[in-house]
């Protein structure tokens, strides 16, 4: 033990120290080595004990055998392997970087201790003034926020393969910010000042905000008795004018006297409601699209039961897609509509249009892919939790029927950003017993949908498990084999730039597989706060540029210009080429055939998932 802290003294690591011998493992090897180079007669051991205990060094003879009985297989095995000893090297080299630039900083961290200057603390955890130049509250904050760091730089640089070190990176990232100061009551100054300050009333009032969540199931992230879908989200006016055992079709009231003839067709995400794109009016992507005079149709998934859990992806595609498409054809008189899907809404839309196009059949005119993956090789943060381990067990549990119930989803995703969606939440509503302030957002961020278990565990296997979307002929749905190339008609791009569930990249090769001409548009900000950017607003900015054949995403970026503003303004002109001349506005929705049932949103939406 001395001789390694000796070493590290004089800025050798241990793990150098050992390798060339000079470390209390070298010593013992050399020891070894010794003893065993040129052992002695049996006749004469002890005859020769007293001359032994005399000699301190071996005979030069004998340290030479010894290094030769070393060396020799070292050289040999080096010769054999050198690809090895080079990558052994390399996965070495960036951990002893790390360990000297980790002491330098912990140095300059006690430097700063001892002449009492306070540390920086660039964490919005420790933004309040109670953690500012507050002795042991603001130097235990900064000694974690550098040993945070490190972990996860060290996870970073692990001599492993990449898909294990992106878990190993996940689970460091979830410990350190679970082991945060500001997630403990007696590390939490914030926490205590406001406990005192109250006599105590803050901590009883956390500990009842726990208890009814934990009676909800769930961590609560916005006061949700705030929210009502169809009274203050939600609230574009229409009507329910089909509906089967899957979907609800919503067409809404015209807000213009005049309309474009082709009808719009929006395909949300089956794993959440669909009122993400009709939050309030003026961030609502319906209002948006009904004032460009656009008549807007919407699929309201259902929020399945028990009676549903034996659907499939196929029924998805039939159900969810194809039939509402017949309805609109039906009711605009149109051949052919325009059509947009959101995340796996786009992957359900796309996969249903390449299905009906082996059968020779086209009726969708232009095609939208909001944040959607059709090529899951770059599958994000979510494909630490895909292996095959983990989809036969989905399977085993899920592929004859049942239920993926919606809050285990919402809790999986909430732990993709667990500062933000939990360990804030667990401070602000536990420590300190504040109630979350109201957030169309986050009520609809918790708003959660099951899925039935055989059209999951589908999905979880042939897209991101074995990623089979992209491969012409792989797959058959609804009874012919899928190729996105025969899907040759205009298409619209959009991913966000900083999405960490449909990767940027990943969304951009959506246009080497789709067969017509394309537009991609790179937004600004995340997988909802992207997409979802009013063009009233007309915040942050996006990118555009030439798409070609073979070009990668990199290569796409390199020669994309920035606009500033929203992308749905250039979304807009680009879908008005599709959408035919314009009609008077239709007096009343649906024809004769479908009559309205209900006002929209409908019933479907306001489905609760039990907790």
């Amino acid at each position: 033990m001395d001789s390694e802290i000796k070493n590290k003294v004089k800025g050798r690591s241990p793990i150098r120290a050992a390798a060339d011998g000079t470390g209390a493992a070298g010593k013992r090897a050399r020891v070894v080595s010794q003893a065993s180079a040129k052992p002695a007669p049996a006749g004469r051991a002890k005859a020769q004990r007293p001359a032994a205990r005399k000699t301190q060094v071996p005979p030069p003879d004998t340290n030479r055998a010894a290094a030769q009985v070393i060396a020799q297989p070292a050289a040999k095995a080096t010769e054999q392997a050198p690809s090895q000893n080079a990558a052994y090297q390399a996965g070495i080299a960036p951990l002893e970087k790390l360990q000297g630039e980790y002491l330098a900083r912990c140095q300059t961290l006690l430097e700063q201790f001892a002449k009492q200057s306070t540390p920086s603390l660039a964490d919005k955890r420790f933004a309040d003034a109670s953690w500012q130049n507050n002795g042991v509250f603001t130097w235990n904050a900064a000694l974690y926020l550098l040993n945070a760091e490190f972990m996860n730089r060290l996870a970073d640089v692990a001599p492993i393969d990449e898909r294990a070190r992106d878990r190993l990176k996940f689970s460091v990232s979830q410990w350190v910010d679970a082991m945060s100061p500001s997630n403990f009551l007696l590390t939490n100054p914030e926490a205590l000042q406001l406990m005192v300050q109250t006599q105590g009333r803050s901590l009883m009032s956390g500990a009842e905000n726990m208890m009814a969540d934990l009676q909800r199931g769930k961590i609560s992230q916005t006061d949700e008795s705030a929210f009502e879908v169809g009274r203050n989200v939600a609230t574009s006016a229409g009507a329910v004018i089909y509906q089967n055992e899957l979907i609800q079709l919503v067409q809404y009231t015209p807000s213009t006297e005049q309309v474009r003839r082709r009808p719009l067709l929006l395909v949300p995400p089956c794993i959440n409601k669909f009122y993400i794109l009709d939050l309030q009016p003026e961030n609502s992507f319906v209002a948006h699209a009904l004032a460009q005079g656009h008549q807007v149709f919407m699929v309201s998934w259902r929020n399945v039961g028990p009676e549903q859990g034996h659907l499939r992806w196929d029924d998805y595609l039939t159900l969810g897609v194809q039939e509402p498409i017949k309805v609109m054809q039906e009711i605009s008189g149109e051949e052919k509509i325009n059509a947009l899907g959101f995340c796996v809404g786009g992957t359900i839309l796309s996969t249903a249009l390449a299905a009906m196009a082996a059968k020779g059949e086209s009726p969708v005119a232009s095609l939208t892919l909001m944040t959607t993956l059709l090529d899951f090789a770059e599958p994000g943060i979510l494909g630490v939790f895909i292996d095959e381990q983990q989809v036969a067990a989905r399977e085993q549990a899920l592929g004859k029927g049942g239920l993926l119930k919606g809050q285990e989803l919402a809790t999986t995703f909430s732990f993709l950003r667990p500062n933000d969606l939990v360990w804030n939440y667990v401070a602000s509503n536990y420590l300190k017993g504040q109630r979350p302030p109201a957030f169309d957002l986050l009520y609809w961020n918790g708003d959660s949908t099951n899925l039935p278990g055989p059209m999951f565990v589908w999905y979880l296997r042939h897209m991101y498990l074995q990623n089979e979307l992209k491969q012409a002929g792989r797959l058959t749905c609804l009874g012919s084999p899928i190729d996105l190339a025969k899907i040759k008609i205009p298409a619209y791009v959009f991913a966000a730039k900083e999405d960490h569930i449909v990767p940027w990249q990943a969304a951009y090769q959506n246009t080497q597989l789709l067969g017509g001409p394309m537009r991609f548009a790179l937004g600004a900000s995340g997988h909802i706060a992207g997409a979802i950017n009013p063009a009233s607003k007309n915040k942050r900015s996006y990118w555009l540029g030439p798409v070609v054949a073979q070009q990668s995403a990199g290569q796409w970026l390199e020669k994309a210009q920035e606009r500033p503003g929203s992308w749905w303004i250039d979304w807009r002109e680009w879908l008005s080429q599709f959408a035919k001349e314009t009609i008077a506005a239709p007096s009343q929705l649906g024809n004769r055939r479908y009559l309205p049932i209900e006002p929209a949103p409908g019933a479907y939406v306001k489905q609760k998932a039990p907790t």
